[in-house]
């Protein structure tokens, strides 16, 4: 799997960043305006309302992070 570091908060743009150090997000940093689009997607996918309740969508994340064999 690939390594990405982390880019520290105080370096990454205060309107690109997110209330959430969760670390496939913070990947972003990298990139900080892909940050705040990543954070806004993530939310709208898993907390909006859905005909899948949010215990389905975060198994499905974990499947196909298994699957993928991801680690986080």
């Amino acid at each position: 799997m690939a390594f990405i570091p982390y880019v520290p908060d105080d370096e990454i743009p205060a309107e690109h960043r997110v209330p959430d150090d969760d670390h496939i997000i913070r990947i972003h940093g990298v990139h900080p305006a892909t940050l705040r689009l990543h954070y806004d997607l993530y939310v709208e996918l898993m907390r909006a309302p859905s005909p899948l309740s949010r215990v389905q969508r975060e198994m499905i994340a974990v499947v196909v992070s298994a699957t993928n064999g991801c680690h986080y």
